[in-house]
């Protein structure tokens, strides 16, 4: 069996900082990369609950029962109340141009977009608060 040499050195020092930097980054990454999918996911089914409302004349009442179903199928996440299926819905009604939301939008964490739709009224003032 080979006899251990190591030694907490200078070196092991610099390489296990380095490693630590590395972690935080990828940590960071990996967060970014979740708001984004979860900020399109949300756009996606507050465009969809606007298109089934306006073409087959769906009432306020689908987003309970959509909010029951889908914390059925999925116990363990949050995210599907009534109250932020209703933020999904604005969210696509503010933002209709999928392509600002997936290139712009997606950057900023889904709190950020429901203060601004709370605070904010109108799309041109929304358009300056998120893109400032």
């Amino acid at each position: 069996m080979p006899e251990n040499r190591f030694q907490y050195t200078q070196e092991y020092k610099n390489w296990f900082s380095e490693l630590k930097k590395r972690i935080k980054t990828a940590r960071q990454t990996a967060v970014q990369a979740v708001n984004r999918e979860l900020v399109l996911l949300y756009w996606q089914i507050g465009n969809e609950i606007l298109v089934r409302q306006e073409q087959a004349g769906w009432g306020a009442k689908v987003v309970n029962q959509l909010s029951a179903d889908l914390k059925t199928a999925f116990p363990d996440m949050q995210g599907f109340s009534p109250r932020n299926l209703k933020y999904m819905r604005a969210f696509a009604a503010a933002w209709q141009d999928f392509e600002i939301v997936q290139e712009v939008l997606a950057q900023l964490p889904w709190y950020h977009h429901l203060t601004l739709l709370d605070k904010v009224s109108g799309r041109e003032e929304r358009v300056e608060q998120e893109t400032a």
